[in-house]
């Protein structure tokens, strides 16, 4: 192996696809900075077969889609390594054979992290695994006899990895709960500060919101909280980017305050039109409750903006309230609300504030930066 140039197999169950370059994007965009420092990867972006065909986005490194089989939902998800293993085990080997892989990069434990671990009893190879979320063992999200199955798996996966990097101390916390030793790292999300940039003329009168419509991100909260300012800020309106099972009823809790003119859904949306509206909006605003980091965070104060977002989440590891970001209690209502008001009502604070935020980014919090820590991860682990 040479030190400048570790060969490194990513398998990732996140990753852009056909028609949606937002999906996973926080996996593949920092690969771009990777090849660019002489990283040489091959990408497996995985997905169940009852999912249909991945095809990724052509905008994303390069990658292959792999489907492997899988029982739907929660109840499959404790097998779901084993399955992929036994679907990639072939190709890797080959690829193996021909140039050699120096480490595995596994995204989340299950079924990536698995797959990793039986790669690593196969061929030899070390491997690292990231993880994304506070629900690091998946028992949030699976329950009963297959949480526990989740658990013992997830466990099994992080004591077996060379080092497991989590996104945030708060990640860390979690992964660490339980464990009798881990080697662990902290590598912070990055974000390009070249497409999500500060524009040059007034912003527009909006305030805006990214995330999907789930009940962990506190857009209730953000409806309401703008409801009881709306009054006072009668040229401003809320756009909110994303698309989930609570949008029926997001929509319906805003007629009934009466600002349902005030309130536009937008769905889905690319990262240009996604990068175009975060430079122009007076405030950016996601009170979630159940956030690792929040690379959306990350990408509005890149763009100058003055953020408000949830305390005790991981970017409150970044966010100084008061100086580059606000932070609010989740589910306050009126914090949010008063919070925004005083944004609303001072441009110059928002100004300096958004000048702060974007600062913070520069010094340690771009792709360029994500990259570098990524790639010495990747030769300590293969020396």
């Amino acid at each position: 192996m040479s030190k400048d140039s570790p060969h490194v197999l990513t398998l990732t169950p996140f990753y852009p696809v056909l028609g949606d370059d937002a999906q996973g994007c926080f996996v593949a965009e920092p690969m771009h900075n990777l090849e660019a420092l002489g990283v040489r990867q091959t990408i497996f972006a995985v997905q169940p077969f009852y999912r249909g065909a991945l095809i990724p986005n052509p905008t994303a490194p390069k990658a292959r889609g792999v489907s492997f089989i899988s029982l739907p939902g929660g109840f499959g998800l404790p097998t779901s390594g084993l399955f992929l293993f036994a679907s990639i085990i072939r190709e890797v080997r080959r690829i193996h054979t021909a140039n050699p892989i120096d480490v595995i990069h596994a995204h989340a434990a299950m079924p990536c992290g698995h797959a990793a671990v039986l790669l690593k009893r196969e061929l030899g190879i070390p491997f690292v695994v990231s993880v994304h979320g506070l629900d690091a063992y998946s028992t949030r999200q699976v329950t009963g006899l297959s949480g526990h199955a989740c658990r013992r798996i997830s466990s099994m996966v992080y004591r077996s990895a060379d080092c497991i990097i989590c996104v945030s101390e708060k990640v860390r916390e979690q992964v660490v709960r339980g464990l009798i030793s881990a080697r662990t790292v902290v590598v912070y999300n990055g974000v390009d500060p070249e497409i999500f940039s500060p524009e040059q003329k007034d912003c527009a009168d909006f305030v805006l919101s990214v995330g999907g419509l789930i009940p962990i991100k506190g857009h209730e909260v953000l409806i309401r909280g703008f409801a009881k300012i709306s009054q006072d800020f009668p040229g401003f309106t809320c756009e909110i980017i994303g698309d989930g099972p609570e949008r029926s009823k997001l929509e319906n809790i805003a007629r009934e305050l009466g600002i349902a003119k005030k309130v536009r859904f937008r769905g889905r949306l690319s990262r240009a039109q996604v990068a175009a509206l975060m430079r122009r909006c007076a405030v950016f605003v996601l009170p979630s409750r159940y956030e690792a980091l929040g690379c959306v965070y990350l990408e509005a104060m890149a763009a100058g903006k003055a953020v408000i977002a949830g305390k005790d989440q991981g970017i409150e590891e970044i966010i100084q309230s008061g100086y580059n970001g606000c932070l609010v209690a989740p589910t306050d209502v009126s914090q949010l609300s008063d919070a925004l008001a005083a944004l609303l009502r001072d441009a110059a604070n928002r100004r300096r504030i958004g000048i702060a935020a974007r600062e913070t980014v520069l010094a340690g919090l771009t792709f360029d930066h994500q990259a570098r820590a990524l790639k010495l991860v990747y030769e300590q682990r293969a020396q």
